[in-house]
């Protein structure tokens, strides 16, 4: 029983982990590596096995560093089931077809640009995508699903996004059982919208992810004040708050805080608007699977029965309307992706605000290195945008009260609440070193004894 560890090892993205049992070969997740651009030619070229030899894909949920590399695992050669819930699904078909359009676009933009016949060319096109999803099939949370006769799997609600997923592969071999358990992304406890995370059984061997090490988030309660504050005092100044968010959940998330601002008079009048066609889509999966969402926000729906929608809120999708907001000079909230700020509309809004001091730069969640947002979120002099240089003379406010992330104390719960005599490796995965050496240094104080951050490539027995 052998396990490989390919993508998001010391590092936050590109989530992929290979297991392999009997005759049996599988991953978990299948991420696209974003970050530094010859990092991720490399990266996200390479798989640890072949693909037409992948029996099965266990997908946790349905972000692009953790789902956005199934479309290119298919065009190589996979034609086994990819396991994610319902809601996954319905993500993952929006944001894999958004995936495949942004390559198009990068491509056609390096040709115009340089035109020397070396642009790095799309991963994959829209045909893989949708043979892709034909693969998928849907499970549900707290269902044991037994996908071959010598392994069971159950999912569980990570609460990290719309229909995220912590799994539990209990594995038969050569007479033993093995049950290993992988985190997935976890979410905090007491946030918006979706259930707090559940626990997992307990496990020999656990893959969990370490994305804020041992840092403490901000409670929950006090982002939607500073969030008034932010919009309050930029509207003041007569600028403009740009907010890049993942358009999945963060989106979601800050919509419904504005709601609820709204209907307390908290809000300047001013517009807020979600300037993202991905967004909006997913925005109407959110309102599909209201089985995700948790006792407060059903709460909330009794008053309210949109809590991703108010009368000074607009959604858009036609580009030329999302031009015009760069020609404006009135105050307003503008919502766009990517929350890492690599790609998508986002950038020429941040182009056309992040000269001027009137505006705010709000960053919400954490944002790799040698990204844009990474480089803004270090309040850098200079900051480069289309290949432009620009000085970073707007307010940069970073909230990571609203990350989907679990932060160091919730992660030791997790973690600890598993049977120490049962549990005998945890590999730390999705972070980066320091943050994953703080949280190893945490785990081991706590009991767990052995604890690691396996490298790119690197393989344990079972």
């Amino acid at each position: 029983m052998r396990l490989t560890f390919w993508g998001a090892a010391r590092t936050v993205t590109g989530s992929l982990h290979m297991l392999e049992f009997g005759r049996r070969r599988v991953f978990l997740d299948c991420g696209l590596y974003q970050g530094r651009a010859s990092d991720a030619v490399r990266y996200n070229h390479e798989f640890p096995a072949d693909p037409a030899s992948v029996d099965a894909v266990f997908l946790s949920h349905a972000h692009i560093d953790h789902s956005g590399l199934l479309p290119k695992l298919y065009r190589d050669g996979f034609r086994g089931p990819v396991y994610a819930t319902s809601a996954t699904k319905d993500l993952c078909a929006w944001m894999l077809a958004d995936s495949a359009h942004i390559q198009e676009k990068q491509f056609e933009r390096a040709k115009r640009n340089r035109r020397n016949g070396n642009e790095e060319e799309p991963l994959y096109d829209a045909d893989d995508v949708a043979g892709v999803m034909e693969l998928f099939e849907t499970v549900e949370y707290d269902r044991p699903t037994r996908p071959f006769p010598d392994l069971e799997v159950e999912y569980r609600d990570a609460g990290h996004i719309l229909g995220s997923a912590t799994i539990t592969l209990t594995i038969e071999e050569d007479g033993r059982t093995v049950r290993l358990g992988f985190t997935g992304d976890l979410g905090m406890s007491g946030r918006p919208i979706l259930r707090d995370p559940q626990p997992i059984p307990d496990v020999d061997h656990l893959i969990c992810e370490s994305t804020y090490g041992t840092e403490v988030h901000d409670p929950p309660d006090s982002a939607k004040d500073r969030l008034a504050q932010v919009v309050g005092e930029t509207a003041a100044r007569g600028g403009q708050v740009v907010i890049p968010a993942f358009a999945v959940g963060r989106t979601q998330e800050i919509v419904h805080r504005f709601d609820q601002l709204v209907n307390e008079g908290r809000l300047p009048p001013i517009p807020v608007i979600v300037d993202s066609p991905l967004a909006v889509n997913v925005t109407d999966v959110f309102r599909r699977h209201p089985e995700c969402y948790d006792d407060e926000l059903r709460a909330y729906m009794e008053s309210d029965p949109d809590p991703f929608g108010f009368s000074r809120l607009a959604y858009l999708r036609d580009v030329e309307d999302s031009k015009r907001l760069n020609g404006s000079e009135m105050p307003m909230v503008i919502i766009s992706a990517s929350g890492m700020a690599t790609a998508g509309r986002i950038l020429h809004h941040l182009r056309h605000t992040v000269e001027d001091p009137r505006d705010t730069i709000l960053m919400v969640g954490y944002c790799a290195p040698h990204t844009l947002g990474r480089r803004i979120v270090e309040r850098q002099e200079e900051v480069e945008i289309f290949g432009e240089k620009h000085r970073l003379r707007a307010h940069v406010e970073v909230m990571n009260t609203y990350s989907a992330h679990a932060d160091g104390p919730e992660l030791l719960r997790f973690v600890t609440r598993l049977d120490p005599e049962r549990l005998k490796r945890v590999f730390l995965v999705h972070g980066d070193p320091d943050r994953q050496d703080a949280l190893a240094g945490a785990l081991r104080s706590a009991g767990c004894d052995d604890v690691s951050a396996p490298e790119r490539g690197d393989v344990f027995e079972l």
